[in-house]
């Protein structure tokens, strides 16, 4: 017996609404056979018409709300991007007994809380397995693969531009300018790639995974965030120097019975897991109490990727599978208890420091015992030999593990000294996070 089609609306035709498109149309009969029910697109909503889609024999309008309205819609897939009006047209498919699929991360981390409760009372569902990997399932890893486990860290490299320019840094000495002008050229960057480049991109993924590894009540606001749009190709020489790469990092982890999530640039050893993650590929480091470390890696934008996720959350829908998931499990966002999300006082990490001092006698003792008195232990010191006496140069200080607080007052006071140019650059280096198994 062939069970009645799933029907679908997709609302937008962009990158990934377009690839989502072809994918459905191209794969529609192997799709069909694993799903176990054909998949159909019932209606486009696109402002504009995409070449590369070809829409011939199905509805199509530039109302996105009239697709939240149609009654033969069974999936809206919302690829509209924003949050706001994204926001209300997911409202509106719930409203009218739609389930929904988005890869939209800032429509869920600012508003999943609102939405995840609202599909539960409807009895609908939202996937949003392409919200934070890409191509890569990580969002079915933590919610199912890794159920049985207490998870205690997530690493992630989870923007592709951001990475690609800091591939191109590393490996090839590009200024950062220069990075950006190739992966502009070569279609890996907006024309305005500030959420990409700012950390804000990365910051919205880390808020979901954290909402979901961790039962935390996630404030998106509280997140520290630091992009690499101000890094230096000077910190990215040095670092390679001492045997470091460079990566904008999204982090959650534990701290006691806390939780912490950040997203900013962080050196790692060569030796590091994600230290070969390059160009725009993404990758996930997971820590489980029972697993261990795992590691999930590929492509993290892009149509054809992003689409993969878009489509496996439909079928989910339409097999029953992800209604199940959805309704019966306890660790999405509407059902998470408030906080405990703290900020970075409490961690604990080695640093990367460099200051532009003068060349001048007393000047290292002054920073040493600055750095004694915060109790900061120095790893090594690097000063470059200076031909003319007083001119500012580079002192690379990289400490033992100490406290975030300890290292931020320290370099206050560096700053503050009139042998110093008072632009101190501090970065964590981020070592493998410890496995601890639980028997």
């Amino acid at each position: 017996m062939t069970l009645k089609p799933v029907r679908v609306g997709i609302c937008g035709l962009g990158t990934v609404g377009s690839g989502t498109f072809n994918v459905l149309m191209r794969n529609a009969d192997e799709i069909a056979r694993r799903a176990g029910r054909p998949i159909v697109i019932e209606q486009v909503a696109a402002r504009r018409d995409n070449p590369d889609c070809d829409t011939t024999g199905v509805k199509v309008t530039a109302d996105i709300f009239e697709v939240a309205q149609n009654p033969d819609v069974d999936v809206l897939v919302e690829l509209i991007g924003g949050y706001d009006v994204a926001r209300e047209l997911v409202l509106m498919a719930i409203a009218n007994g739609k389930h929904v699929v988005t890869a939209n991360k800032a429509l869920l981390a600012h508003h999943g809380k609102e939405l995840f409760g609202y599909a539960r009372e409807r009895g609908l569902t939202i996937g949003f397995e392409a919200s934070c990997g890409g191509g890569i399932p990580i969002i079915r890893a933590i919610t199912d693969g890794l159920i049985a486990n207490q998870i205690d860290a997530i690493y992630g490299i989870v923007n592709g531009t951001s990475n690609f320019l800091l591939t191109e840094m590393i490996q090839k000495g590009e200024t950062y300018q220069q990075a950006l002008a190739a992966a502009q050229e070569s279609g890996l960057a907006e024309a305005d790639p500030s959420l990409d480049v700012n950390g804000t991109d990365s910051a919205h993924k880390i808020a979901i995974m954290t909402a979901l590894a961790f039962g935390t009540d996630v404030d998106f606001d509280a997140i520290p965030v630091e992009g690499i749009d101000n890094l230096d190709e000077q910190d990215v020489a040095f670092g390679r120097d001492l045997g470091y790469v460079v990566k904008l990092l999204a982090v959650a982890h534990r701290i006691g019975d806390d939780v912490t999530a950040w997203v900013r640039p962080a050196f790692i050893s060569t030796d590091h897991p994600l230290a070969w993650v390059g160009g725009p590929f993404n990758a996930i480091s997971v820590y489980g109490h029972a697993t261990g470390h795992t590691l999930y890696y590929g492509r993290g934008a892009g149509g054809s990727p992003t689409a993969s996720a878009v489509v496996a959350d439909v079928v989910g829908i339409g097999t029953g599978v992800l209604p199940a998931v959805f309704s019966s499990t306890r660790f999405w966002p509407d059902r998470n208890t408030t906080g405990p999300q703290v900020g970075l006082d409490g961690s604990v990490s080695r640093f990367y420091v460099r200051i532009m001092a003068q060349d001048r006698p007393g000047v290292l003792a002054s920073i040493s015992d600055i750095l004694g008195r915060h109790e900061i232990s120095i790893a090594s010191l690097r000063q470059n030999e200076q031909a003319r006496r007083n001119e500012l140069v580079p002192v690379v200080v990289t400490t033992h593990s100490c406290r975030e607080p300890a290292i931020r007052d320290a370099i206050a006071r560096i700053d503050a000294l009139d042998t110093t140019d008072g632009s101190t650059v501090c970065m964590p280096i981020v070592e493998e996070h410890p496995e601890e198994f639980s028997n």
